[in-house]
């Protein structure tokens, strides 16, 4: 049960971090973002949500994962506190690109973003390698972003 529970909280712990760059997303939905030119492969909006949603709960069943190990060196800590970076840059995306309206300083993070993602999954790959195939997903969707964001900083 006590892993339950670990688990869960690991889960809200990212899914928290996804409302709070929703709550700067949402506004700028509707306005900012709709007058923007997109790039032709730019996906429906309705498809960001459930994306972000899944993607946030593996992470977080990543990282519980890792926190299972408690590795007596520093590998564990280590992994976990990129894996802490890499969501720290997550959020600061939502609030760079939709909050502040910046898609160019916003695709500097997401390069930032991108390269922690990495680095987390290196880091969790020598612990436990489930748990590194768990942020495989968000590292493709990261790389779409990156696209998008790139794109419409281009074309806008």
């Amino acid at each position: 049960m006590k892993k339950f529970f670990g688990a869960v909280v690991a889960i809200a712990i990212c899914e928290l971090a996804g409302g709070i760059g929703a709550i700067f997303t949402m506004p700028a939905v509707g306005g900012w973002y709709a007058g923007l030119v997109k790039p032709a492969l730019n996906p429906p909006g309705w498809i960001f949500a459930p994306v972000w949603t899944t993607l946030f709960a593996l992470m977080g069943v990543a990282a519980f994962l890792i926190f299972q190990k408690r590795i007596k060196n520093k590998a564990v800590k280590t992994a976990l506190q990129i894996f802490v970076l890499q969501l720290a840059l997550n959020v600061l995306w939502s609030i760079l690109f939709f909050g502040l309206q910046k898609p160019l300083s916003a695709f500097i993070d997401i390069i930032a973003l991108w390269l922690a993602i990495a680095w987390t999954i290196l880091a969790f790959w020598k612990i436990y390698r489930p748990a590194a195939w768990l942020l495989v997903p968000y590292l493709l969707w990261v790389s779409f972003a990156a696209y998008l964001n790139y794109a419409i900083v281009i074309l806008n």
